[in-house]
């Protein structure tokens, strides 16, 4: 019933749809980015600073965002708006469809679409985060074991971690070893702060993705690194983001030579260290320490996090035909690569 009043509301007045959509984005971005001046907002938002003054005027006047000397902060009943409304938009706009068309275009076991562009608004990469995390703590037991990617979209993941104290004996550790100079980004500092929104324990990984294979040898003997390895491979969910192949490997500090080779053999996208053509075929393998694609996904939960025009590619060369992996992603990036399919 409730979808038939959606699809009439939509031929008879399409301008709703657009303006609720359009006041819900702007209340979300206040809520994820306060408190905020009108600048910086209708920057974040890519629009005009007129539209943002009447859109932020009629939000004040419904008692829903109060404006003050630091910038807008959304009140506790906007905060509700915003909770409710996030199905409804998903709904209205389709998103169900789509998350299925895109689970079968893919071969996977799940999509998840949240609304909007993360290309045009960076905030709904709080959004990515929120879904991902919800997921997770609705299959979380007593004893799970999470192991995780490090990244700045898993970093949103746990940033939107709830506080969960009902739980018992929650383990928490990263999938790979260090990588790059982003301290707050790695995968040990993730599994630490998320092992304590649990409540539970977590390992440490303190070693460096650019180390040779003698080394790499060397150090799986040792009995600490061996434990978490193998607490690694007996994980019931995975997380982890894709990147980008040649944006990867510079991360990695990886030389011209290296970066060049991996153009020439056409690597497209990048997952646990692992690059991938544009036929899912793994071109190559970095050394590091940590879990491997094939182990990857015999992790009974997978989970994809990752959106954006510069990751489509990525995405479908990661992705496609992993019949047990979950991705999560926008709604503009999950249209392009429908596109991108078809042709």
């Amino acid at each position: 019933m409730l979808q038939e009043i959606l699809e009439l509301q939509k031929k008879i007045v399409p301008e709703l749809v657009d303006t609720l959509e359009k006041r819900y984005n702007v209340l979300r971005t206040i809520y994820y980015n306060q408190p905020i001046g009108r600048r910086v907002l209708a920057s974040q938002l890519n629009t005009g600073e007129r539209i943002i003054r009447t859109e932020v005027s009629f939000l004040s006047s419904q008692g829903l965002i109060e404006i003050n000397t630091p910038g807008m902060t959304v009140t506790k009943e906007g905060q509700e708006i915003i909770d409710k409304l996030k199905d409804f938009i998903h709904e209205i706009k389709g998103l169900s469809e789509v998350e299925e068309e895109l689970r079968k275009s893919l071969n996977l076991k799940k999509v998840i679409i949240v609304p909007g562009d993360l290309e045009n608004n960076h905030s709904i990469l709080k959004d990515l985060g929120k879904a991902c995390a919800n997921y997770v703590k609705d299959i979380l037991v007593d004893g799970s074991i999470i192991t995780l990617t490090g990244g700045s979209t898993l970093k949103e993941v746990v940033e939107e971690f709830p506080k969960i104290n009902y739980l018992s004996n929650i383990q928490v550790v990263p999938a790979r070893g260090g990588m790059g100079k982003n301290v707050e980004t790695q995968a040990n500092t993730l599994a630490a702060l998320l092992a304590k929104k649990l409540n539970g324990s977590y390992k440490m990984l303190h070693i460096s993705e650019n180390l040779s294979l003698d080394v790499v040898h060397t150090l799986l003997k040792e009995k600490e690194i061996k434990s978490v390895i193998d607490t690694i491979h007996k994980a019931d969910i995975l997380m982890y983001g894709i990147g980008n192949a040649v944006q990867m490997a510079k991360k990695r500090d990886a030389s011209d030579e290296v970066i060049e080779e991996l153009i020439q053999n056409g690597a497209v996208g990048e997952a646990f260290g692992c690059y991938f053509n544009k036929n899912s075929e793994i071109v190559s393998e970095t050394t590091a320490i940590g879990i491997k694609i094939n182990e990857a996904r015999k992790i009974k939960t997978h989970i994809a996090v990752a959106g954006g025009k510069n990751k489509i590619e990525s995405i479908i060369a990661t992705e496609f035909n992993d019949v047990n992996g979950i991705l999560v992603t926008d709604e503009e990036t999950s249209k392009k690569i429908l596109e991108t399919l078809n042709q």
